[in-house]
């Protein structure tokens, strides 16, 4: 990147024009090659950070310097051209895109200068609706007499992309509004998104398909929107949100922005409900750090809030500049993506012995802290992506927690880059790492009992609080214990008394005194949990309780054959291998013996007694989450009525029962013609069977 030739000096400067001339021409040329980038091919290069300074720089010299102002500057314009595969649409209201601020006296300007727009520095505080800004691709939807007709992107702002056919396959957008009397044209402005766990499910598929996985939720978005086979869009779940209008026609429009988004409701358009009116800049900015609280509980991405003055009269009185509304303002979160530069590659050994490399960066500030390492996956994430040691990257700190490398900059490559080499031994116990041809991850072959990193994994697993949650017993201690070569296992925690723990560093009485009676209270615990805290590989919380609830002893679990674990819901072929696996290895098993001598105990989970056979020889597969039943319970009452619950669709499954968030197991089932039952479908079942004995 040039170095900025503005020092905010105006008209006053000393810089020759020519200097200007140039600094405005080039700042033009990488925004617009950006835009492009961003907009057309989905593929940003560079953070969003990185953009907005740019952009800033630009305008501010602009404004400096009037008469560097062209008709094509990317400040007077949105996006860019459209991909020539789909048909252009022209908007009859030009979709435009939203001013930004970054800091609380951004939000305290935009609301003087509302103030001052509307004449009413003294008067009461201006009204706004405030909603949620999306990380997804802007729609507009065009209906008339109540029917979907058509769906474009937002393109450039005046012409975008005819997307209908796709737009048709997302199931939360109405074919036709729930009204006795549309409006003859109505165009609404939303934002297309995909939700994490959908991400998640989709990256899956990818990956089980040995397809490019999405780098992130707005490219999987964009990308599935724009197939030009709709079908590879029916097949990825795609949400909209209403939160904008364009032509409207044939009805009154509404007075305000939150009584829009409340008709948009009415006429069966969905509508996020984290938004609300509030008054002044101080409700702007109270909004702001509720949203900022909650961010990482929300089922989708977002990039800040935005505010709008809500009285639809104000909004006209104030109007538009070429770029965006004058009424309107993004408030964005801090950048979560920055550049910095990779000192180094190393591996870390985790708790099944799995290798990741991780680069050691350069320090840098990435989304409220500062960043030095960040997560490379595994030996083939490297490779695709390139990343070696020397390169400067993108770092983006996922979900706001987990910093991981998203790109290396090809430009600024050094000669002296190096390639990572995955190491032959782990650098912990020195034993062999091994790959297996299946999997993506290599791991230390030396185990726990050999490798000390796996079993301070294992133990910290275990001491977790959705494990047997022993309180301040933290990784430290655990570093400690296993140095010391004071525990082996995590039976040898339940040996330690007060002395021995009172020896070790920055550990005092009354804190060796907590600890003791925190371990003590993990010994009465649930079946569930105890399977959990194992640390089986694949098996989570979900799986472990499922374990418990189908076999009811652990002596069940330890015993159980492969067809056996795939009666279990949610277990398929690889869990269950990794199930026997486990309690193949005689020193697992011995250590289960070891804790229970120790006095783990837990009430023993006897499955349901078997009440009528009316669903005898059925086999259910349970998905998703029901509304009102847990899965636990649904399998006993299927259970209870002579059926099985097994974990995998086949072509003998009977039925699948599917909940809200339903994955593979249901996609599978309309590939297999397999009958498919919501919870009341099942209630009808279960009832109607009643019935006829």
């Amino acid at each position: 990147m040039q170095p900025s030739l503005f020092d905010g000096g105006g008209n006053g400067s000393s810089r020759d024009a020519a200097d200007w001339r140039l600094r405005v021409a080039w700042l033009s040329a990488e925004l617009n090659r950006h835009n492009h980038a961003y907009h057309t091919l989905d593929n940003p290069t560079i953070p969003d950070a990185e953009y907005d300074c740019l952009f800033c720089e630009l305008q501010a010299l602009e404004q400096a310097h009037p008469e560097l102002i062209t008709r094509n500057s990317p400040t007077q314009r949105v996006g860019t051209a459209p991909l020539p595969q789909f048909n252009q649409i022209t908007h009859s209201i030009p979709m435009l895109s939203l001013g930004n601020g970054f800091k609380d006296a951004d939000i305290i300007e935009f609301d003087r200068r509302v103030r001052g727009g509307l004449d009413t520095y003294t008067h009461a505080e201006i009204e706004y609706a405030v909603e949620l800004k999306f990380d997804g691709l802007a729609i507009n939807l065009r209906y008339e007499n109540g029917v979907l007709v058509q769906a474009a992107t937002r393109g450039d702002g005046s012409t975008g992309e005819n997307v209908t056919s796709n737009i048709r396959t997302i199931r939360t957008i109405p074919l036709r509004l729930h009204i006795e009397h549309p409006p003859r044209v109505l165009d609404v402005r939303g934002e297309v998104l995909m939700f994490k766990a959908d991400f998640v499910r989709l990256n899956d598929r990818q990956r089980t398909a040995e397809l490019k996985e999405f780098a992130n939720l707005r490219n999987a978005a964009a990308g599935s929107l724009r197939q030009l086979d709709s079908r590879i869009t029916a097949k990825r779940k795609l949400r909209f949100f209403a939160y904008g209008i364009g032509m409207l026609e044939g009805a009154e429009m509404p007075s305000s922005h939150s009584a829009l988004l409340d008709w948009y409701e009415v006429l069966g358009l969905p509508v996020c409900k984290e938004r609300a009116v509030v008054k002044g800049a101080n409700g702007l900015l109270a909004f702001f750090c509720d949203v900022s609280a909650k961010r990482l509980r929300l089922p989708y991405e977002i990039d800040g809030v935005v505010y709008k003055v809500n009285r639809l009269m104000q909004q006209q009185m104030l109007g538009f500049i070429s770029r965006a509304p004058r009424f309107t303002l993004a408030h964005k979160f801090p950048a979560e993506e920055a550049t910095t530069q990779v000192l180094d590659i190393e591996v870390q050994v985790g708790r099944t012995g799995a290798i990741t490399p991780v680069a050691r960066l350069a320090p840098v500030f990435v989304g409220g802290a500062t960043i030095t390492n960040a997560t490379l996956h595994n030996e083939d994430e490297v490779r695709r992506k390139d990343i070696q040691i020397g390169d400067t990257v993108i770092v983006r700190r996922a979900g706001d927690v987990i910093p991981e490398v998203v790109s290396y900059v090809a430009a600024h490559r050094p000669p002296t880059a190096q390639p990572f080499v995955m190491p032959t031994a782990c650098p912990i116990c020195s034993s062999a790492i091994v790959r297996m041809e299946d999997e993506a991850i290599a791991r230390c072959s030396g185990g726990w009992v050999k490798c000390p990193a796996q079993r301070k994994g294992r133990l910290q697993h275990f001491v977790s609080r959705r494990a047997m949650d022993v309180e301040g017993l933290g990784d430290q201690l655990i570093d400690q214990l296993v140095d010391r070569q004071i525990i082996t296992n995590a039976a040898d925690l339940y040996k330690l008394g007060v002395l021995k723990m009172v020896e070790l560093d920055r550990m005092g009485d009354k804190s060796a005194q907590n600890v003791f009676a925190a371990l003590e209270k993990s010994k009465s615990t649930t079946l569930g949990r105890f399977i959990y805290a194992l640390g089986i590989r694949h098996v989570g919380e979900a799986t472990a309780k499922e374990l418990a609830t189908h076999h009811g002893t652990i002596e069940a679990v330890i015993q159980a054959s492969e067809e056996q674990l795939l009666e279990v819901a949610d277990i398929g072929p690889v869990l269950a291998k990794s199930i026997l696996a486990f309690f193949g290895d005689p020193l697992n098993v011995k250590l289960v013996e070891q804790l229970r001598a120790a006095g783990v105990y837990w009430p023993e989970n006897l499955r349901p007694e078997i009440q009528s056979k009316s669903l005898l020889g059925k086999t259910f597969v349970l998905t998703g989450t029901l509304p009102t039943l847990s899965r636990d319970k649904a399998a006993a009452l299927i259970e209870a009525a002579g059926g099985k619950v097994i974990g995998s669709v086949s072509k003998k499954t009977s039925y699948v029962i599917a909940g809200a968030e339903a994955g593979s197991k249901l996609t599978k089932a309309e590939e297999l013609n397999v009958s498919i039952l919501d919870e009341d479908g099942l209630r009808t079942l279960l009832e109607s069977n009643n019935d006829k004995n």
